[in-house]
Formats: structure tokens, C-alpha cells, sequence
């Protein structure tokens, strides 16, 4: 399946730099933690907005939506499995305002919490949630939707599937967190065996986010580019991994410690570059500043 010429455009030009974590960022501004975030582009859209635009500000070429839970199993768990459409449609609509001409707008779908394995939901239901989901954020005028912190590869590829229906450009990006060398998702699932299997679905891009610090990343983006294909990379780091300080998550990386690793990604093959969770926009604007060198 050919790469989407959208993504062909876009890194015709080099490593693209895309944004850093939403979750914190939301609760810096007084998102409770358990709180559902994607509520908020209906209950607080100002301060969705207000982490859209700093990381336009801060240089992302691409930014993502707080939709990263908008799928109806996690919003049941909220009461507002009824709200799917209304919640991806403003988050989509958010960024986009927010970007304003500046940045892409690449919309987040993440995990739906749910087990294939264990029977707690089919494929079909599963299919049906993210067609659902993807539709709500291709009409909010996303120019592209994320399948990001996946776990499971056979939930990865239902969403992958459901998010090409739309026409849109699709990135997948699973969490390798698992094994002596962090090198495996959950389900055991390595790089080369994620890679062929996201490409087999439609992905336009793929890569990993998620599940440990940036300096893991650099053997991950190299194994997924050798085995890609000729599709871009795409790697978003944590901050390191937080350790837990009067209850609350800290990440101890800097921003210049952060930005450090991407050279070394850039010459692992990586074609987006960004951050997941503690990174905030100084992180970003630092890794653009090393992109540019």
C-alpha cells in the first residue's frame, strides 16, 4: 500500500518534530488525577487549547488532541459513552483552531482498556469503537489520526483498519515496555513482528511512545527502520520513569538531557520525533533546537 502523500510530503524535508505529553499538561493546569481528561474539550476547552497553542509555539510541526481516551469504553467508564462524537469533534475542532496554519493536526486514539484476550470485548466491538471514534475526529478536521500507546497488536491493527477507512493518513505506535532488554510489548510483541503486522493493516507510518525513557528509544527506532519498509519512523520518549514524590508522579530528565538523544535518533532513522510522558514544550523546544543543528 503506498505511503500517503501527505506523510510523503511531509518528511521530504527531514525529521519532523511533533508535540510532547498532554496528560500532565492538563493536569498542571488543574485536571485532577483519575479525572477523565478528553471531558475537558467540553467542560474546559480554553485550557485544551492553551496546550495545543504552547506546543505550536514551542515548534511541533504536528500536534495531537486530547482524545487519547475518546473511545466509548473508556468514556462509559466516565458516564458519557454517549458523548463519543461531541468529545473527538471539539478536540479535533481544539487543535486545529490552535494550530492555526502552523501545525498538523494529527488526532490521538488510544487504547479502549479492554482485553481481547480474556473475552472482555470481540473484534467487532472493538472495530465498531474506533470506526466510531475516527469518523468523530476526521469530521473535527484532523489531518491525520495517531493509533498510539498500543499494547496489544491485534487491537493496534483493528484500529489501524478503522482509522484507513477514513481516508486519512495513519500513524501506529505501540509500547514496548516488557522483557530484560524493554524490547516487547505486553503481549510479548517485538518491533520487527509489530512492524510488519501495522504495515500489513495500513499504516502510513509506525513506531513506538510510551513505556520507558528516551534513551531506549534509540535501539527500537533503529530496529523499526530496518524493518519498515521505507515507511517513516515515528518515536515519542517519556521523560524517564517517574518516581513517585508526596503522591504525585515526577520526572526527573531534563529538557537538554531529553534533546541530547535525538541526534542519535535521527541517525537510527527516525522521521517524527517527539515526546510522551513528563515532557512538556521547553522539551520540545529543545529537541527542535537539536533538530535544526
Amino acid at each position: 500500500m503506498p505511503i500517503h502523500p501527505l506523510i510523503q510530503k511531509l518528511v521530504a524535508s527531514g525529521p519532523v518534530l511533533t508535540d510532547g505529553a498532554w496528560g500532565t499538561q492538563l493536569q498542571a493546569r488543574g485536571l485532577a488525577p483519575g479525572d477523565t481528561p478528553d471531558l475537558w474539550n467540553l467542560t474546559h476547552p480554553e485550557k485544551v487549547a492553551e496546550v495545543a497553542r504552547a506546543y505550536v509555539e514551542a515548534g511541533s510541526q504536528v500536534i495531537l488532541t486530547n482524545t487519547f481516551g475518546g473511545n466509548r469504553f473508556r468514556l462509559a467508564e466516565a458516564g458519557a459513552a454517549d458523548k463519543v462524537r461531541e468529545i473527538n469533534e471539539a478536540g479535533a475542532r481544539l487543535s486545529k483552531v490552535a494550530a492555526g496554519g502552523r501545525a498538523l493536526v494529527f488526532a490521538s486514539i488510544g487504547p479502549s482498556g479492554k482485553m481481547l484476550m480474556t473475552g472482555d470485548v470481540t473484534a467487532d466491538e472493538l472495530s465498531a469503537a474506533f470506526t466510531e471514534q475516527a469518523i468523530a475526529l476526521a469530521r473535527g478536521g484532523a489531518d491525520a489520526l495517531v493509533v498510539e500507546t498500543m499494547g496489544d497488536l491485534e487491537e493496534a491493527v483493528l484500529a489501524v483498519r478503522a482509522a484507513k477507512a477514513t481516508g486519512l493518513a495513519v500513524v501506529a505506535s505501540m509500547v514496548f515496555d516488557s522483557g530484560k532488554d524493554k524490547d516487547r510489548t505486553m503481549m510479548g510483541t517485538t518491533p520487527e513482528q509489530a512492524a510488519a503486522g501495522l504495515i500489513a493493516a495500513g499504516a502510513d507510518v509506525i513506531g513506538s511512545n510510551c513505556g520507558q525513557g528516551i534513551a531506549g528509544f534509540v535501539k527500537i527506532c533503529g530496529r523499526f527502520k530496518t524493518a519498515a519498509n521505507g515507511h517513516p519512523v515515528w518515536i515519542k520518549g517519556n521523560a524517564g520513569l517517574p518516581k513517585v514524590v508526596a503522591g504525585k508522579a515526577t520526572y526527573e530528565t531534563t529538557p537538554e538531557e531529553f534533546a541530547g538523544f535525538v541526534p542519535a535518533l535521527v541517525e537510527a532513522g527516525a522521521g517524527f520525533i517527539g515526546g510522551c510522558c513528563g515532557t512538556a514544550p521547553e522539551f520540545i523546544r529543545e529537541a527542535g533546537r537539536r533538530l535544526r543543528k
